[in-house]
């Protein structure tokens, strides 16, 4: 089996939290805490690189093939006069299991 087909995959996830984007690795199915890294900044987003970056620092990286898809969500659903919230996810891999 090559390396790329054992290695787990899981969605990373990027929003802005307290005034600053923060991306973290949703971890379903696993009792680990998400791992999380927050930017120093609200605006822009954070760039390709940047994102890649702080994947990096959590140890995962895109899937190959992977690119970021970017949704709205709302702060009280169901209102159409609520703040909108971006939410831009990928799908990642755990760099120590694609090393192993």
């Amino acid at each position: 089996m090559r390396e790329q087909e054992t290695a787990r995959e899981f969605t990373a996830q990027m929003s802005v939290r307290d005034g600053r984007w923060r991306l973290y690795v949703v971890l379903l199915g696993t009792t680990e805490r998400w791992p999380e890294f927050t930017f120093g900044r609200r605006w822009p987003a954070p760039t390709l690189t940047e994102r890649s970056r702080a994947l990096s620092v959590l140890g995962f990286e895109p899937v190959a093939g992977g690119e970021w898809a970017w949704s709205e969500d709302s702060k009280i659903p169901n209102d159409p006069a609520t703040a909108v919230i971006l939410i831009a996810a990928i799908r990642v891999r755990s760099r120590a299991e694609v090393a192993a």
